[in-house]
């Protein structure tokens, strides 16, 4: 048995966990304040959300520095904390993966689970990122090994399998042009993909953009004045040009699609997408611009993406990285030689 802690910001951790659990040869259950997926394959243990109530009240979340988030005296907390120690004592896992919170992981090594971490991009060296990266056994990157995180210490790269970018939509078939463009008028498309975690970017900037590229039909999803839908690969197919926020999610969906991208990295903790985006222009995969960009440098800016092309893609997101990262869970589970009382 597996536990799988998936964290509720956006959609990206959830989308991540779905992937590598239906690939995983062991029973997984997940634990998490977001609602059961209808496609999980094993329980689902909903846990109390630790974020409500008066702020005011809180108290040092940090504990001094040394974690993230831990409001005092939240009932909230403390309710999904002892719900997550009882879950490990009744089922007793071989494994928790956890992606992402400090305190889950701490947790689960002070009842003598072992640990796996997903990794994040960006400067992870503070204290509570130390504690929870060193006490792992496994640290999960999914982005390639020839382009890794600068500055990692040698002890977290030992432990650490990089699995390259992927997503929910590796392996499946692109729609036909036909199907792509039935009843829907010719021309260049740009695609806005920004997602559901937040974005820096305003709607006059999004209308600006429009304005100033009257050869080009935008659509958005997520993001300032954008619908969202369930099943975005058939939009991320049909775009000449894809232009997207350097999420670890996002930009796994737009490598499956192997589509030409803008990315325009949004501020994030830990300067995890800047970070993202340092690496996607050592590998020449995109263009890659610091910020939203003044509406006259559009036009240029999507020609230069749709020339740039999206075959370069596979060395970001190679399509089997799920596969690989449950394949190295279920070999970090079954190698713990644990003994009965």
């Amino acid at each position: 048995m597996i536990g799988y802690y998936v964290h509720h910001q956006g959609s990206g951790h959830l989308n991540r966990a779905r992937t590598v659990a239906a690939r995983c040869p062991l029973p997984v259950t997940g634990l998490s304040s977001l609602a059961e997926p209808d496609d999980w394959p094993g329980p689902w243990v909903r846990l109390p959300g630790d974020d409500d109530g008066d702020p005011a009240a809180f108290g040092d979340v940090t504990a001094g520095g040394r974690l993230h988030w831990a409001p005092v005296l939240h009932a909230g907390l403390r309710g999904r904390m002892a719900l997550i120690a009882r879950w490990i004592e009744a089922a007793a896992p071989r494994l928790l993966v956890c992606d992402v919170s400090v305190e889950v992981a701490l947790l689960a090594r002070l009842l003598g689970t072992p640990v796996a971490v997903t990794a994040m991009r960006g400067e992870r060296t503070d204290p509570p990122h130390r504690t929870a990266y060193d006490l792992a056994d496994l640290l999960l990157a999914p982005w390639p090994a020839e382009l890794p995180e600068p500055g990692w210490p040698g002890h977290w790269r030992a432990k650490t399998v990089h699995t390259g970018a992927f997503s929910r939509f590796d392996g499946r078939p692109h729609p036909a042009p036909g199907e792509e463009r039935a009843g829907r008028p010719r021309g260049r498309r740009v695609l806005l993909f920004m997602g559901s975690g937040g974005t820096d970017v305003s709607p006059g900037e999004v209308k600006a953009a429009r304005a100033a590229t009257p050869g080009w039909r935008w659509t958005t999803l997520g993001g300032p004045g954008g619908g969202w839908h369930a099943d975005p690969w058939p939009a991320l197919c049909a775009a000449d040009v894809v232009v997207t926020h350097a999420g670890q999610n996002a930009l796994a969906e737009c490598a499956a699609a192997r589509r030409p991208a803008v990315v325009v990295p949004q501020e994030r903790p830990f300067g995890e997408q800047a970070a993202t985006g340092r690496a996607l222009t050592r590998g020449g995969l995109a263009v890659v611009v610091p910020g939203w960009p003044e509406a006259e440098e559009w036009p240029a800016l999507l020609e230069r993406a749709r020339a740039h092309g999206g075959a370069r893609w596979p060395r970001w997101a190679p399509g089997d990285g799920a596969v690989r990262a449950a394949t190295a869970l279920a070999d970090a589970a079954r190698t713990r030689k644990g003994r009965a009382p």
